[in-house]
């Protein structure tokens, strides 16, 4: 479960610091910012960057989330083999 509250935190915060970049910059050159299009082009970009940013973080995730799905699927036949039996 840290692995997906460390990848999760990792993300948002790169979100926050890229709308706080976009919105500074859109100011700085218009003088006025629409927020909808900063979140927009922020998610664009925080999502670009995360994806090559944050490639450790997200392989651990997923071995995390297949080693959970693992143990998962283990107990699943286990517990349709006892059913078997009976």
């Amino acid at each position: 479960m840290k692995a997906f509250w460390v990848y999760t935190g990792l993300r948002l915060g790169l979100f926050a610091a890229t709308a706080a970049i976009v919105f500074g910059i859109w100011l700085a050159v218009a003088g006025s910012a629409n927020p909808m299009w900063v979140l927009i082009i922020a998610l664009i970009v925080s999502g670009l960057a995360s994806y090559t940013l944050l490639g450790r973080q997200r392989s651990a995730l997923a071995a995390q989330v297949d080693e959970r799905a693992k143990r998962a699927s283990a107990k699943f036949d286990e517990m349709k083999a006892k059913e078997d039996v009976d």
